[in-house]
């Protein structure tokens, strides 16, 4: 299959929140395993994406400074949770909270990433959202992919110092601001 520039439709696709998609990759970001949501959701044959690099599915609308993030900590041995707009095959998207690890090799490097997601809260999104604009926005004043990513980078670091806050702590306070309250009916 040959990658074609596909342009956002702004059609927003969801799934039920019992469900979870889920990849893995190799180090080098290419999939070597979706399952069936995954491949739902994205629109694509699951031969169309097995073998292919994983930001097949890179939206425009995602920051590169939380890509770069991502990919810090799980190249590092760690793992995050961060908020995901995923663009599909007919340009439509949808939102997720990934939860990406790394897998590691019997001596303890990494040797790929699992990823799982869950459906994202409308609460945490009406958050999300504007800060992802905001850093994309940054990233669309500069000429340069590498200023352009320290520039988003730099903001999104702003806005956690301002916040007394790590992305960690963000992504959980989203996440818990969206969750009912005890007593409160689901």
């Amino acid at each position: 299959m040959r990658q074609q520039r596909i342009r956002p439709t702004g059609v927003e696709h969801t799934f039920a929140e019992d469900r979870i998609i889920v990849s893995k990759t190799d180090t080098r970001g290419l999939m070597t395993y979706v399952n069936q949501l995954f491949v739902e959701m994205s629109g694509y044959e699951e031969a169309d994406l097995v073998g292919r690099p994983h930001n097949l599915i890179r939206h425009p609308d995602m920051p590169r400074a939380v890509f770069r993030l991502l990919w810090e900590r799980v190249g590092a041995g760690e793992e995050i949770f961060a908020y995901v707009v995923n663009l599909r095959a007919d340009g439509g998207h949808y939102w997720v909270l990934a939860h990406v690890t790394p897998t590691l090799g019997p001596d303890g490097t990494v040797v790929g990433y699992h990823s799982n997601r869950r459906t994202a809260s409308r609460a945490a999104l009406d958050q999300v959202r504007p800060l992802y604009a905001a850093l994309v926005a940054e990233e669309a004043r500069h000429a340069s992919t590498p200023e352009a990513l320290a520039a988003s980078s730099a903001l999104l670091d702003d806005l956690l110092a301002r916040r007394g806050t790590t992305y960690d702590e963000l992504v959980w306070s989203l996440d818990a601001a969206a969750a009912p309250t005890e007593g409160a009916a689901a």
